[in-house]
């Protein structure tokens, strides 16, 4: 069955690829608004029952060392995948040094919880399938609002899938990776409760706060990709002294 996952997936990727044509520069599609806009009304009822509360729990009981320590340990479970990226990118460059990161911090920080790496200046070099797949030419497609997931686009969804497939705990058996997967869902309480005024800021303080986090991600990832397809769509809700590049869903070291 663990060899059929990924198989599945890239099944998918080639019939999503297909529907995410190249947008222009000046365009912002969102066909689906009607549907994203409910599921963000969902998004925003789980976080106000479960998520946001859950983070404030996890951030006030446990100390910001082990916050981090899981951070770290979650974050390196990813770098598998992402030095995949890195070559299908032809970034030999990155896909060494995030190699090297790789084996330093599992060897010398005990699976990742540490990060002698960082001191040493190994520092990670991010990316996913979603840039493999701007960097091979497909445009961002439509954007859509994903239940837990927050703001995507086509393009991102399908790399989302991907990644999920090379992440190395599909090659983990119980208990391990029932582990991997509390590890990396605790994480991401930790990125809550980390960026909680901004995101508190966005659902609950904007006047549309759909059209603020859908502004939020496109000027972000599109900056993160090299600042193609400027978004050029102006938010009557937005805060013109907010940083535009700021992404309140990215992880960065914890607090």
């Amino acid at each position: 069955m663990h060899a059929l996952r990924p198989i599945a997936v890239l099944t998918v990727v080639a019939t999503l690829s297909a529907c995410a044509t190249p947008q222009g520069g000046g365009e912002f599609p969102d066909p689906y608004e009607e549907q994203n806009r409910q599921v963000h009304e969902l998004n925003v009822a789980l976080d106000r029952a479960l998520v946001g509360p859950a983070s404030q729990v996890y951030g006030g009981v446990i100390p910001a060392p082990v916050r981090l320590g899981v951070t770290n340990f979650a974050s390196n479970l990813t770098l598998p995948g992402t030095v995949v990226n890195d070559l299908l990118q032809a970034k030999i460059g990155d896909a060494f040094a995030n190699t090297g990161r790789f084996v330093l911090n599992t060897v010398a920080g005990l699976g990742g919880i540490f990060d002698p790496a960082s001191v040493i200046g190994l520092d990670e070099r991010r990316t996913d399938f979603g840039e493999t797949l701007h960097v091979w030419g497909v445009g961002e497609g439509n954007y859509i609002e994903l239940p837990v997931l927050g703001p995507s686009t086509e393009r991102d969804f399908v790399g989302m899938l991907v990644d999920f497939a090379m992440n190395p705990t599909w090659l983990l058996h119980h208990p391990e990776s029932h582990i991997a997967t509390g590890v990396a869902v605790t994480a991401k309480l930790g990125q809550r409760y980390q960026y909680s005024d901004t995101i508190d800021s966005i659902l609950y303080e904007s006047a549309d706060s759909y059209a603020q986090a859908r502004l939020l991600y496109l000027q972000s990832r599109r900056f993160q990709l090299g600042g193609d397809d400027e978004l050029t769509y102006s938010d009557p809700y937005s805060d013109p002294y907010a940083d535009p590049y700021a992404d309140p869903y990215e992880a960065t070291d914890a607090q």
